[in-house]
């Protein structure tokens, strides 16, 4: 123990474990000696042609203590609405994509911005590893962007194809449903046509009924009044439907309405106006169901030698002679 007391104390000196502070090189971007690199940092660069269903894949450098930057690649959706073309012009759903719009393009152009200053810097630095590791990124940013923009004109290309596509659809509808509108409606007036015409010859009847029938008791006179409102009747209904009757006398001759039986000498119509009826005609609408029967006039015919009326005025006289002494 006394041993232990005499012995000098041992102090182990910690050693301290220095890790050499390497100062933090900034990056700069110069386009000095760079050929073929292209990039826009305004806020409607050509990377807002891209539509909001492709995601756009940009080049986040991340510098290591030792002064060297390795490249890691990064997705950023860019949460565009979707735009409608509606007459040339870009309708925005709401506000708040608008808004989401604007910060995916500042998060773009921000992301741009310190590649090129970083390109800067190693320009400054004469470093050519990272100068060709930059351009090999600015290259495929480039090369993407070119492949994005071939997208967007093929599925313009294709949108303008559908839209013309269902712009010929629609009209081709259009026009199958007008022409069956069109077709049901004349199916409808035909199976009308059809079923007047049958029924003209009942009416045919009451008006020679009407003719024929002489009143000359009480009861007789029932029974005509009778018919009558009957025939009134009928007649209304067939105006109901559209049936009219076809004009005639004093009209001029249509043989599309028209059936002339009998031709007339008349000093009071001129040639070709209709003198009598012998059969109503009807139209439904445009539709001609019976044709009238009518005489039509023929004009005042030729006139007569004064000495044709001479002996005809003679032989009458003696005529009358004759029956006299008789």
């Amino acid at each position: 123990m006394a041993a232990l007391l005499k012995t000098p104390s041992f102090h182990l000196t910690p050693t301290l474990l220095h890790t050499p502070s390497i100062p933090f090189k900034p990056f700069c971007v110069s386009f000095a000696g760079v050929r073929n690199v292209s990039v826009s940092l305004s806020r409607r660069a050509s990377l807002r042609s891209v539509s909001s269903g492709y995601p756009l894949r940009l080049l986040n450098l991340v510098p290591f203590a030792s002064g060297e930057a390795e490249t890691t690649e990064t997705e950023v959706e860019s949460n565009e609405p979707e735009v409608q073309e509606t007459d040339g012009a870009v309708d925005v759903e709401n506000e708040n994509a608008s808004a989401e719009e604007g910060e995916a393009e500042e998060e773009e152009a921000a992301v741009i911005t310190a590649l090129l200053k970083s390109y800067k810097e190693a320009l400054a630095d004469n470093n050519e590893g990272k100068i060709a590791e930059i351009e090999a990124s600015l290259k495929s940013i480039e090369d993407e962007k070119f492949l994005l923009a071939d997208k967007v004109a093929s599925l313009s290309n294709e949108l303008s194809v559908e839209r013309d596509r269902l712009i010929r659809i629609s009209a081709d509808f259009d026009n199958f449903r007008k022409r069956t509108e069109r077709e049901r409606l004349n199916l409808v007036s035909n199976a009308q046509g059809e079923v007047v015409e049958n029924l003209l010859a009942v009416l045919d009847n009451f008006e020679r009924a009407k003719s024929q029938i002489k009143v000359e008791t009480e009861g007789e006179e029932k029974v005509t009044n009778s018919y009558q409102s009957i025939y009134k009747q009928f007649v209304e209904i067939l105006g109901s439907l559209g049936v009219i009757h076809v004009e005639t006398v004093g009209k001029q001759f249509d043989p599309m309405l028209h059936e002339a039986i009998m031709r007339e000498d008349s000093a009071e119509y001129e040639e070709g106006i209709v003198l009598e009826e012998y059969r109503k005609g009807f139209l439904l609408g445009e539709r001609l169901l019976r044709p009238s029967m009518v005489k039509v006039s023929a004009g005042p015919g030729p006139e007569k030698p004064l000495e044709a009326e001479g002996e005809e005025a003679t032989a009458q006289g003696s005529a009358e002679e004759e029956s006299s002494s008789s």
